[in-house]
């Protein structure tokens, strides 16, 4: 493989733009020696299997080498197909809540530990070990467990294990084919509407229309739009680990806005 462009770095990984022997546009990102390669080389097969993904060349534990992916603007239509396609993954489904990979979002763990029923799965697997480790007041830790304890109660209807990605903000979102290709992937056995509120929290160009599509293929249950800030609760803690107390109003004020479900 030559190397041909570098592209920064990444959560202390380096990135680059490369070409096979056979000429084939590679992606590859490679660091320290980590689970984390094979985690998300693990998800993209999955994902793969009912979605679009980059092809996975190359994994080992230092090295991750994707295919390359050709951007193109987005616009309605893509959306909209886009929505539909997210639609159709979700409903591939899943074994169980959880994945039988190590789990990671950008490079902090996550227990990918099966679980009984997704409050359960949410609160203990996503949501408590991400707040051991934000290092917030008392009172915030006090109101998040109080929220935690509600889970059961606000999750809305049961839905099977849905087949997600697991961390999908639009910069994991690669507009490619008149579709939307995914990048980056914690994937796992989840609830289907974490990926629609994870789009929600950081904007994606036409939302409204891929909400709509996704609809149209599979429609949601009853309070769906109350229930997203619970599922951003995850997210946001992992930014407020990752990056610090500037997350944090939005952590309490999504917080809030579960204890009042």
């Amino acid at each position: 493989m030559r190397f041909t462009e570098e592209l920064g770095s990444s959560h202390g990984w380096r990135l680059r733009r490369g070409v096979l022997d056979d000429g084939r546009e590679v992606f590859a990102k490679s660091g320290s020696a980590s689970a984390v390669f094979a985690s998300e080389a693990a998800g993209l097969r999955w994902l793969g299997e009912a979605a679009a993904v980059p092809e996975v060349i190359e994994v080992g534990p230092d090295l991750l080498v994707l295919s390359w992916v050709r951007q193109e603007r987005p616009g309605a239509s893509a959306a909209e197909r886009f929505g539909r396609s997210l639609a159709r993954l979700h409903r591939a489904g899943a074994p169980a809540f959880g994945a039988p990979w190590a789990g990671f979002i950008a490079e902090l763990p996550m227990d990918n530990s099966p679980c009984d029923g997704w409050p359960a799965f949410y609160g203990e697997r996503r949501v408590l070990p991400f707040l051991r480790q934000a290092r917030l007041p008392a009172a915030d830790v006090a109101l998040v467990e109080r929220a935690v304890g509600r889970f059961a109660d606000v999750a809305g209807p049961a839905e099977p294990p849905a087949r997600i990605h697991g961390d999908l903000w639009s910069g994991n979102v690669l507009w490619s084919g008149g579709d939307g290709v995914l990048i980056d992937p914690a994937a796992h056995g989840g609830h289907r509407e974490t990926d629609l509120a994870m789009l929600r929290l950081f904007g994606l160009p036409y939302l409204d229309r891929v909400l709509g599509a996704y609809r149209e293929e599979w429609p949601l249950a009853e309070g769906w739009r109350e229930r997203v800030p619970l599922h951003q609760l995850h997210p946001l803690l992992v930014h407020v680990v990752l990056y610090g107390e500037g997350y944090r109003e939005s952590l309490m004020s999504a917080v809030r806005r579960v204890l009042a479900l």
